[in-house]
């Protein structure tokens, strides 16, 4: 620690450069930020003051390594921000987002500073440079441009006020789900308003009213998501749309006039900018390449998936009471009952075979252990930023050190919803770090010394996003902004979706799936049958996302100024235009609680899912073609696609994977569309 005590001021000596938390304290955070502000804008200075032409080295280079206290206390304050909050963390957040949109904008539109970039860029053919180097050449180029280096003095002068309102607002609208998911927690006054819950989930609730000052009572916080999962069990059907119901209406008076507010900002930054809409600036910067593009895959996925769906709730309406109609708060709840009585599975049952710690190191480790020869240990002697948070180092096959996996799994009144992956140290040969990567989920605590059983999506959800935790980590790149993840958001989740496959691999699933109290492995023909059973709902599930795609899509394809008119009725007419508007199967988000699109950076970019889902399911193919679990495959991936990030173009390096173009075809028949896509 420095004189002043501040963290920040000195590079961490832990190991992997693992952020010191255990002196980081809340009042370090400002001075930080602005003092690497500063600096970095100190450093810009002293590249455009240079009197020698611009060189990759003197120019491109430099750049990359300007703001190395700033990019520190940014990873670490922001995922504070996001598993951790404190009303002044939220307090600073909100101030400094505009701040630093403008400190980026100060960057971003330094005449001088493209100038130098622009004149390398038109010699590129000439530099001599190594592909990795030249493709930073050329990223850093279009990044340039795409913020409007190109646009007169007035122009760029309108961005940076369009920019920083829309920093201001983005953070708002999160700070105000944030709040109003809280507030619109169910609290039941006794177990058996719950009825239906099993045993530990009904103890999870009752310990998480404690911590929220409810003693005596049970508590349901609500995830980020819809359909609540508890939807599923709670046997009450007033309590299931009580829950239904508090899960929809979240930001409806807090963010209704937000969501408008943003879209129609963006859309006229668009315009500024030379684009038709926020979605087709989004889209030219990714593999999609063009909105049309986007339209044509939902075009063709949307009609098959209202048809499966609609046979899905035409089995459910067979098991409603008789006069009763097929609400949404029931769906879930049916579709148990229905899956129960034709493959004999009973979610409920499954949970004891799924205990976070065996499914963590027996599952998610062990597959990593098998695929890339990874090795995990648990580092108790390192501290994270919250006492829930596991730290382990990651080792290769030889023992040769990797980085570091920080695991925060508990869900808290400070974290928001969701399960996302962050970065705390990114890896690059350039500045000789190794990765520090943490995943975040929202797991019900259960009480002190009871075991945390999972939902068998939870265990999907552990093992996707530890696909982002490894693109992180196996990222061996020279640059840090090619590292890991660092690549076009419509591919972005395509490892993470790829590491999925081998949940349910038979020798990674006899591996973890072991009941809690027995030892006793998951019965063989109970495996059969969770994957069969994986293709019934396969028709809401995939609803449920499209439909939250098409809002997405929809808010970011109007033309500046136009005026969207009511939240709610917008929804309507998006979901009706679409084809997909049925009113048992809400979207998976719906805008004044759709974190992804108007507070994160999946704006206009909500279709990643599905998009890379196309690779996803070619990938898993390619897999099980070349013998599945086996080294030699990981270690194709690993070199082909994992450890490259964004030094290459994905999909050329999908092609070198496969030797084609991906095809749509695994994927249609994963969602049980084949055949029905006209």
């Amino acid at each position: 620690m420095t004189a002043n005590g501040n963290p920040f001021f000195t590079e961490s000596t832990l190991p992997y450069k693992l952020p010191p938390f255990a002196g980081i304290r809340e009042e370090h955070y400002g001075p930080a930020l602005d003092r690497g502000m500063a600096d970095q804008l100190s450093e810009i200075a002293a590249i455009t003051a240079c009197d020698e032409p611009p060189t990759f080295d003197n120019t491109v280079l430099a750049l990359e390594g300007s703001g190395p206290l700033l990019r520190r206390v940014e990873w670490v304050f922001f995922n504070k921000a996001q598993a951790d909050a404190t009303p002044e963390i939220q307090e600073m957040e909100a101030r400094y987002r505009p701040l630093l949109a403008a400190h980026r904008d100060a960057i971003l539109l330094d005449r001088a500073l493209f100038a130098r970039i622009d004149v390398l860029y038109e010699r590129r053919a000439e530099l001599g440079l190594d592909p990795e180097s030249l493709r930073l050449l050329e990223r850093r180029h279009t990044d340039f441009v795409r913020a409007g280096a190109r646009l007169s003095p007035a122009e760029q002068e309108q961005l940076r006020v369009l920019n920083a309102e829309l920093a201001e607002l983005s953070t708002t609208f999160q700070q105000n789900l944030f709040a109003d998911t809280k507030a619109a927690a169910l609290v039941a006054d006794s177990a058996e308003e719950l009825a239906g819950l099993s045993p530990d989930a009904l103890a999870a609730a009752a310990t998480n009213a404690t911590e929220l000052g409810h003693d005596g009572k049970y508590v349901l916080s609500l995830k980020l998501f819809t359909n609540q999962p508890e939807l599923a069990s709670l046997g009450g059907r007033a309590v299931r749309e009580r829950l239904f119901r508090a899960s929809t209406t979240r930001g409806l008076r807090s963010n209704g006039e937000l969501v408008v507010k943003i879209a129609r900002l963006r859309a006229q930054r668009a315009a500024l900018l030379g684009y038709p809409s926020h979605a087709a600036y989004v889209v030219d910067d990714m593999t999609a390449g063009a909105v049309e593009a986007v339209e044509d895959l939902l075009a063709r996925l949307v009609p098959a998936a209202v048809a499966n769906a609609e046979r899905e709730a035409d089995e459910l309406r067979a098991e409603l009471p008789e006069g009763s109609t097929l609400e949404p708060w029931d769906w879930s709840y049916y579709a148990e009952k229905v899956r129960a009585a034709t493959l004999d599975i009973d979610a409920a049952a499954l949970r004891p075979y799924f205990e976070l710690g065996r499914v963590l190191t027996d599952g998610v480790f062990f597959a990593a252990g098998k695929v890339y020869g990874l090795r995990f240990t648990e580092r108790e002697d390192l501290v994270g930023y919250h006492p829930d948070v596991r730290v382990f180092e990651v080792t290769q096959e030889d023992g040769s050190p990797l980085g570091l996996f920080l695991g925060d799994f508990y869900a808290r009144s400070s974290k928001r919803g969701g399960a996302w992956m962050n970065e705390l140290v990114t890896q690059s040969r350039l500045f000789d770090e190794r990765p520090v990567v943490v995943n975040n989920l929202n797991i019900a605590k259960p009480p002190a010394g009871e075991p945390t059983l999972l939902t068998f999506d939870e265990v999907r959800t552990l093992f996707h996003e530890f696909g982002h935790a490894l693109h992180g980590l196996l990222s061996d790149v020279r640059y840090p902004s090619f590292s890991g993840t660092n690549v076009p958001r419509d591919v972005v989740e395509f490892p993470s979706q790829v590491n999925e496959m081998w949940m349910v691999w038979p020798e990674v699933m006899a591996n973890y799936a072991r009941h809690h109290r027995t030892g006793e492995p998951l019965p063989a023909e109970l495996v059969d049958r969770i994957q069969e059973a994986r293709r019934f709902g396969e028709g809401f599930r995939t609803v449920e996302y499209l439909a939250a795609t098409v809002l997405d899509w929809a808010w970011h394809t109007i033309g500046a100024g136009t005026d969207p008119g009511d939240t709610e009725e917008f929804e309507a007419a998006a979901l009706k235009a679409a084809g997909i508007d049925l009113p048992a199967i809400p979207p998976r988000y719906r805008s004044t609680y759709f974190a992804h699109a108007f507070s994160f950076d999946y704006s206009a970019g909500y279709y990643s899912y599905i998009w890379s889902e196309v690779l996803d399911a070619d990938a898993v193919d390619w897999f099980t073609e070349n013998g599945g679990m086996r080294r030699a495959n990981g270690d194709t991936f690993r070199g082909i696609l994992l450890s490259r990030g964004g030094s290459v173009d994905m999909m050329e390096a999908f092609r070198e994977l496969r030797g084609r173009d991906p095809r749509i075809e695994p994927l249609l028949e994963r969602r049980g569309l084949t055949g029905r896509t006209s």
